[in-house]
């Protein structure tokens, strides 16, 4: 079939409202009136399943994303087993690289999906205004994480003379401005604040989906919250954390339910478990297969990403979080054996890739408090009572004193392999640890310190031909 060339490849590519992902191409005029059809609320809700579809798939939430943390860190390395995830383990990445391409293409399909929902409000339709309002409110907030997610890999904030250069931050489904320029990282953050804001002026808790595979108010919260401790705006993460803890419905996965190591791990094998607050939904029919997260992290047809065996030691003596249920030896291809994230993402059966994907979990959200307290006041008893009520639940020594590196060992502990690791460095200021420097291939280059280019990911050729008015990044030539 004939392809379009279009210029600016992130707003028009995407309007493939469906759940199948395998939609034709549309054409111009498909493009131009694709918001012609949604005549009635439930058209609207059936488009944002397209919309929770895209945030699912591999170059996304459901893989890619979650590795970009972990392998570019001191948690995680790829092996190379199958080929995967090996540059941006290498943080030697060029603007033609597959995942910056892939990754880059996929969010801003995310976007254009919740611009097209957007672009519905203030109009009539058919059918529960209310639904309406929800589903309208859960694409600003999903528009505002997405361009949170595409600046933590592309933004120019940790790099030295990079200018503080964001990402386009778009807001039309049928922009006129096809070659936008780049927005600041400040102009791109105030428009992730307005997003998140009018979400909840829109959503009502009343509506909030049960099955916690939809955005709800107390995920728009969560989304503040990360976005607060990440720019370092500590008001706004403390208040928006603790809007998501005086809601009353969630918990930390507690000590002495059943077995505690047995309770962690069965945390992440369960559909909706009480401290999750936002997650991909996916079945034994509909998910991603070999090319989901599960295959990468573990097995003999892939396992690319493994542990390094520094994270082990940073664990105390019978953390739960440590445990042969989360973290072991693993056979890979052939006569290897490797370190392996064994409860997170699990198989629920040797080859079922069904288990979801937790975006949002409650003690994130508790570990954003604890840092926001402590960081506004560094005597504020609170903060070390907020942070030691997670090492009571997993088994762990509490501990004496709250402090910069405190908090950073206890959200490498608790978060491993969730994909905050090299963020949470970054945001600090931190050059990345080399802790195993055979299976951290950052040395073709040397160390890679704080402020170097390779802290963001080029920007992809495919969107710098399409539209010369999105500048390069620092260090990267096309």
């Amino acid at each position: 079939m004939k392809k379009f060339i279009l210029p600016f490849t992130f707003v028009l590519a995407v309007l493939m409202y469906s759940c199948n992902e395998e939609t034709l191409e549309p054409t111009t005029a498909q493009i131009k009136d694709a918001s012609v059809g949604i005549t009635t609320v439930n058209d609207l809700f059936g488009i944002s399943n397209g919309m929770y579809n895209h945030m699912s798939k591999t170059e996304y939430y459901g893989r890619d994303y979650i590795l970009y943390g972990e392998v570019r860190s001191d948690n995680c390395f790829s092996n190379g087993a199958s080929g995967r995830i090996t540059t941006p383990a290498s943080m030697d990445m060029l603007p033609t690289d597959a995942h910056t391409n892939d990754t880059w293409g996929r969010i801003y399909k995310v976007i254009g999906v919740a611009n097209l929902i957007i672009s519905k409000e203030g109009t009539t339709l058919s059918g529960d205004q209310d639904v309406m309002n929800q589903v309208i409110g859960e694409a600003y907030a999903i528009r505002a994480l997405a361009h949170f997610d595409l600046l933590t890999l592309y933004g120019q904030q940790h790099v030295t003379g990079g200018n503080n250069v964001g990402i386009p931050y778009i807001k039309e489904f049928k922009g006129t401005d096809l070659f936008p320029v780049r927005n600041t990282v400040a102009e791109v953050k105030g428009f992730i604040y307005d997003d998140l804001t009018k979400a909840l002026t829109l959503m009502d808790d009343a509506l909030n989906d049960d099955a916690k595979q939809r955005i709800s108010t107390y995920a728009v919260d969560a989304i503040r919250a990360r976005v607060g401790i990440y720019f370092g705006d500590w008001a706004i993460a403390r208040d928006a954390s603790l809007a998501v803890i005086n809601s009353g419905q969630y918990k930390i996965i507690e000590a002495g339910k059943i077995d505690k190591a047995d309770a962690y791990a069965a945390s992440f094998a369960t559909d909706s478990p009480e401290n999750s607050i936002f997650e991909l939904a996916f079945s034994n029919t509909d998910n991603n297969n070999i090319n989901g997260i599960q295959n990468i992290y573990r097995g003999a047809a892939y396992g690319d990403v493994r542990v390094l065996a520094n994270l082990r030691t940073i664990f105390d003596a019978g953390d739960v979080r440590n445990s042969p249920a989360m973290i072991g030896m693993q056979a890979g291809a052939g006569t290897s054996t490797w370190l392996t994230n064994i409860g997170k993402y699990p198989w629920a059966n040797s080859g079922d890739y069904s288990s979801e994907v937790i975006v949002f979990r409650y003690e994130e959200v508790i570990l954003n408090y604890a840092e926001a307290l402590w960081r506004i006041n560094n005597a504020d008893p609170v903060a070390l009572t907020t942070l030691n009520s997670i090492p009571a639940n997993r088994m762990a020594l509490a501990y004496g004193a709250i402090n910069e590196d405190n908090i950073l060992k206890e959200r490498r502990r608790e978060l491993c392999f969730e994909g905050f690791r090299f963020n949470d460095l970054a945001r600090t200021g931190k050059d990345m640890p080399i802790v195993d420097a055979i299976n951290q291939r950052y040395d073709d280059k040397g160390p890679i310190l704080y402020g170097s280019y390779r802290y963001a990911f080029p920007i992809p050729k495919n969107e710098r031909n399409a539209n010369q008015n999105c500048a390069q990044n620092v260090g990267y030539l096309d």
